[in-house]
């Protein structure tokens, strides 16, 4: 499927937010994962739009967007400008479906505007703080690219192993070194907004602190293989959200809606299906 004559953009604290904006019917806002885009979403957006009105932007510095405005300095700063981007699309109601920082700033967006936000999907994430060690370990490697100017390839050898299943290198072979040559040739100038982007994910404020606040349908997915963000984070997380539903993605890493689209998109289509408007 080819989306590209859906892609959109807005103007957002002086930078260019690029989005797709795609079929009709109730709005569903998503969140992809650092280091991709809204690319990672395309075989649940290719089931979805022919129910729902999909609005999959790609997060400042990542796709086709351009860098991170300069007074953005937390997830919650960047949870008003995808409510602006609503706003701006006059869609007053809508689910958030994110992936790791995806879901991170979509919690955001469910404690700033609770009436608007209908359901909370969040896949292999954690809206507690970072624990120390890999938030050390992260920083370590943000002031290395930081350093660099690029995303070195010893560094591409570390990073890329966390986004996937234990067995993805055999699996899914094209996946594993896609996401690998888009790190390599990654442009010079969007190096300051993936670390900026970076610091601010892994320095975030706990979330789940607010876990009382989460009142409307959560569900919380992990892959059971994933290594950025532990099965174990999604139960912490499914514990303290009342009333909300854990699944446990086999087979599956940090990209879940890729490496396991067809049980991503199907859970997806499960839950939402029981939401009302």
């Amino acid at each position: 499927m080819d989306l590209s004559s859906y892609r959109q953009q807005i103007s957002i604290e002086g930078s260019q937010l690029s989005y797709l904006d795609i079929g009709t019917g109730p709005a569903l806002l998503f969140g992809h994962s650092y280091l991709w885009d809204s690319a990672m979403w395309a075989p649940q957006i290719a089931n979805l739009c022919k129910s729902y009105r999909c609005i999959v932007p790609d997060l400042w510095g990542h796709g086709q967007s351009a860098a991170v405005p300069e007074n953005c300095h937390s997830l919650l700063d960047i949870s008003e400008h995808m409510l602006a981007l609503m706003d701006a699309l006059e869609i007053e109601t809508f689910s958030v479906i994110g992936l790791s920082v995806g879901a991170m700033w979509g919690a955001e967006l469910v404690l700033k505007a609770p009436t608007r936000v209908k359901a909370l999907v969040m896949l292999d994430s954690f809206i507690g703080f970072e624990p120390e060690i890999t938030r050390a370990k992260y920083f370590g490697m943000l002031d290395m690219i930081q350093t660099a100017g690029s995303i070195p390839p010893q560094l591409i050898s570390a990073i890329s192993p966390l986004f996937f299943a234990d067995n993805a290198k055999v699996n899914n072979p094209e996946l594993v070194h896609g996401f690998e040559a888009n790190l390599a040739r990654l442009a010079p100038e969007r190096i300051p907004s993936i670390v900026k982007l970076g610091r601010i994910i892994f320095g975030r404020r706990d979330t789940l602190e607010f876990a009382e606040q989460f009142t409307l349908p959560c569900l919380v997915m992990v892959g059971v293989e994933d290594k950025a963000r532990s099965v174990l984070e999604s139960y912490l997380m499914s514990d303290a959200i009342d009333g909300s539903q854990l699944v446990h993605i086999p087979n599956a890493g940090h990209i879940s809606s890729l490496e396991q689209a067809e049980f991503v998109t199907d859970r997806l289509r499960q839950f939402l299906s029981q939401v009302s408007y």
